[in-house]
């Protein structure tokens, strides 16, 4: 395969990852990038990830081998129609929208289907661009795989063998099962994250004391709302039918809550709060999910002069790049009182190490 034209249309966070992966990871050398940001196109070159730019899709991506479209969901769905009229019949066609069902659904409705497998990294980070993509973003991350009725069993095979080779890991399913599942584990979550920020907005009437409060706790399960708010317009509508039968049934959940404490239930409400934790403990933190892990230590230290400019000393004369560092005011079933963000999780276990070994008690964010 590395002998293959390979383009990439949308040279964003993660197309520019996957070009770079292909590239660092593979072997890769026939890059074709495709992109309206001119600067995007001439930094891809200038570090040798691809071997030619284009700002929109002509014969060069149509003779390609292999083609991964990296753009937004709603622009996916031209991208591939156009795609479609032009690409040789052994073209595998694949993308990295968050939703699977329409755009499988598209494909499969067409009169003459190009081989399409949806594709769905699992991985990510709070910036976007291509300055901010790197070759190992995808390593130990999960990577969805939906194959249409006309992907065939060798392109699959193929398509595997790729994530494979820039460090993720395959998992096939249909598109319905794909949606159902990120609609619980990621697209419900950001609805319920920006309800419960837009609550506490709500009840602090302009007076500023919740929002003042509100920190620790409720600013790490809240994290999430701070995500683009037009992306997620796209995907809650792309994955609708799903989020409202999701939402539905966390509607019961909740309101059995409330008819526990209504009734005095004491048991049963022990029971959801341990049942909550016993499942939630099973949840692997060595994988890389949809919804990005926060990288955070926080140090218990007193409060004397100096003792933040140690801290960051030691980790800065370490290499260590220090995202944020605050004091928590509002920490009442937090440990500790530093808080200092990482970028990565690397960077998060030499840290700790290091802190721990000068004496500091430190415990990470779980």
């Amino acid at each position: 395969m590395i002998q293959n034209k390979v383009a990439i249309i949308g040279l964003g966070l993660i197309g520019g990852s996957i070009a770079k992966a292909l590239h660092n990871k593979l072997g890769f050398r026939h890059i074709i990038g495709v992109d309206t940001d001119q600067q995007a196109l001439e930094a891809a070159t200038e570090q040798g990830i691809i071997s030619a730019g284009f700002t929109a899709p002509n014969a060069e991506v149509y003779s390609s081998d292999l083609i991964f479209v990296c753009t937004p969901l709603k622009h996916t769905f031209k991208v591939i129609t156009e795609l479609t009229e032009h690409v040789k019949d052994t073209c595998i066609i694949t993308d990295t929208g968050s939703t699977k069902e329409e755009i499988t659904g598209l494909v499969n409705s067409m009169v003459r289907p190009p081989c399409f497998i949806g594709g769905h990294p699992m991985a990510g980070t709070e910036r976007s661009g291509f300055a901010n993509s790197y070759g190992h973003l995808f390593e130990n991350a999960y990577y969805i795989l939906t194959p249409c009725d006309s992907a065939t069993g060798d392109a699959l095979e193929k398509l595997c063998a790729i994530v494979e080779g820039i460090g993720a890991i395959p998992i096939v399913m249909s598109a319905k099962e794909h949606d159902i599942a990120t609609g619980g584990i990621s697209h419900v979550p950001h609805v319920i994250a920006a309800g419960l920020v837009n609550l506490i907005e709500e009840m602090d009437e302009g007076k500023g004391r919740m929002q003042m409060l509100a920190a620790g706790g409720f600013r790490d399960i809240t994290r999430i709302a701070s995500s683009d708010p037009l992306m997620w317009e796209n995907i809650v509508f792309s994955n609708k039918v799903h989020v409202i039968e999701i939402m539905e049934r966390f509607q019961k959940i909740l309101d059995g809550f409330i008819q526990r404490l209504q009734n005095g239930g004491f048991d049963d409400v022990r029971k959801y709060f341990k049942d909550a934790g016993q499942f939630r403990d099973t949840i692997s933190d060595r994988m890389q999910g949809l919804i990005q892990p926060l990288y955070r230590l926080i140090v218990d230290v007193r409060d004397e002069p100096g003792v933040i400019g140690e801290i960051a000393m030691l980790l800065g004369s370490n290499k260590i790049n220090i995202k944020n560092i605050s004091v928590s005011n509002s920490r009442e079933l937090e440990q500790g009182c530093l808080i200092v963000d990482l970028s990565d999780g690397n960077s998060t276990n030499i840290a700790f190490d290091l802190l721990v070994d000068k004496g500091y008690k430190v415990y990470k964010n779980k």
